[in-house]
């Protein structure tokens, strides 16, 4: 498990900023990835990020509104097919 952002993300970067693992990741000035996206394989599920958020846009996977559920698999293309995978 881990936690996502979701479309609520106004991209401030207060998530990447706390995140005491570089679990956190974006890509500037791309529609298609708009969000910050966060590695599974890094996060150590403390909790920072969510917490930091002033959009509350963030969520342990588990916890995901319905209206939001897409972002769970948008997260995880971000890094097998999308920009994502060439940054870690």
């Amino acid at each position: 498990m881990t936690y996502v952002i979701t479309a609520k993300c106004e991209r401030c970067g207060a998530c990447e900023e706390v995140c005491p693992s570089e679990a956190v990741f974006y890509v500037e000035d791309n529609a298609d990835w708009p969000t910050y996206y966060i590695f599974a394989e890094n996060c150590i599920e403390c909790g920072s990020c969510e917490v930091e958020c002033p959009e509350e846009a963030i969520f342990y996977e588990d916890d995901v509104p319905g209206e939001y559920e897409g972002a769970i698999q948008k997260n995880v293309d971000f890094f097998e097919s999308g920009p994502g995978k060439d940054l870690v």
